[in-house]
């Protein structure tokens, strides 16, 4: 799900630069130097995983696993799927570099929220894949709708576009739900500390 260069308008790329700044404000404040492994980690795997991808007009559809980076990161996922985003767009020219605010807030503030949904749940051990499947589910469709808002704020004939990003993104939605519960099933029996 990215927007390629040259779609936007200026107004728009502003504002979801302006965003980005916050985020990447906040969530490099955070960071300790002891999670910079686990987000580099994280970083790679959301870079690997938007690798396959099927074009949408100016965007495309693709696992995206920012849920799963949220729910692991909190605010620190900001910095990780920016980095991920510019070694996308540096190495094989997905998304640019002029609309690496929108993508990355985009991307990166549901999985922001998938931290806070997913902490509703995380006490209660029967309720772990539930809250992660939320989590991963509503980043997708966040994010999609995001991306759906910047398009149709730089041009309203956009709308059938968004029609198309809306209906091919639920069932991916569905599929990183499952890939993000599962994941997280398995941390809580190897490695709980990483979901404190």
């Amino acid at each position: 799900m990215h927007i390629s260069e040259g779609v936007l308008s200026p107004g728009v790329l502003m504002v979801g630069g302006i965003f980005t700044l916050g985020g990447l404000f906040w969530g490099l404040k955070i960071i300790k130097t002891e999670d910079l492994p686990k987000i580099a980690v994280l970083s790679s795997t959301f870079f690997v995983a938007s690798l396959i991808h099927i074009p949408i007009g100016p965007t495309s559809a693709h696992l995206i696993l920012n849920g799963l980076v949220g729910i692991l990161l909190g605010w620190a996922a900001f910095p990780a799927i920016f980095l991920g985003l510019i070694f996308q767009a540096l190495l094989f020219q997905f998304g640019g570099f002029t609309t690496l605010g929108v993508n990355t807030f985009a991307m990166a503030f549901p999985a922001v929220i998938s931290y806070y949904l997913f902490s509703l749940f995380k006490r209660h051990s029967k309720l772990l894949f539930l809250g992660a499947f939320l989590g991963g589910a509503q980043a997708i469709i966040l994010g999609t709708i995001f991306i759906s808002i910047a398009l149709l704020e730089t041009e309203k004939s956009f709308l059938s576009m968004v029609t198309a990003l809306l209906t091919t993104h639920f069932p991916i939605a569905i599929i990183e739900g499952i890939i993000t519960g599962l994941v997280v099933s398995y941390l809580k029996k190897v490695k709980p500390e990483v979901l404190k």
